[in-house]
């Protein structure tokens, strides 16, 4: 028996060599040419095996383009590319600077106001259990893990907002 599962181990690692054999071959056929043939009655057919006898070739090309080579970076780029960029006033700057600071503190006071509520919705962990929760208290679980995640997604949206405004 043991003999047997020992022979059945090598059948199994050696058929899987062969296909893995076998699946090396076919990727060497996928990067083939694929050739542009033409017939007597004027049909076109784009192959990457030969149709027959009928068939003139006219054009053959690689199926997959090789990488472009990487552009050398030079100093003198860098100056034609900054100067093909629109110019902004400092005054339009501080401008849309000012407006940025204003929406972002307009989403702090609306983010604010939602955290107040989903912590008073949340009571601290035990908010009053709804009619139905009562019979089942799966539900009213899931209703304060959901109130839980509501208070820490306006917590953390808070706080990206204050981070937001140090930095300007």
């Amino acid at each position: 028996m043991k003999e047997f599962l020992v022979v059945t181990f090598f059948l199994k690692i050696i058929s899987r060599l062969f296909v893995h054999g076998i699946f090396a071959l076919y990727a060497g056929h996928a990067m083939a040419e694929i050739c542009v043939y033409e017939n007597n009655g004027g049909q076109t057919l784009y192959t990457n095996v030969s149709p027959g006898t009928d068939w003139k070739k006219r054009q053959c090309f690689a199926t997959v383009e090789p990488p472009p080579a990487p552009a050398a970076k030079s100093a003198a780029a860098t100056p034609a590319v900054r100067s093909a960029l629109p110019k902004v006033t400092p005054e339009r700057q501080r401008e849309r600077d000012a407006m940025r600071r204003k929406v972002i503190e307009d989403e702090l006071v609306a983010e604010s106001k939602l955290l107040e509520e989903a912590r008073a919705a949340y009571a601290n962990g035990a908010p009053a259990a709804l009619p139905d929760e009562f019979l089942n208290p799966k539900k009213y679980a899931a209703r304060i893990a959901h109130l839980r995640e509501s208070v820490t997604l306006h917590e953390r949206n808070v706080d990206a907002l204050k981070k937001e405004i140090a930095k300007m």
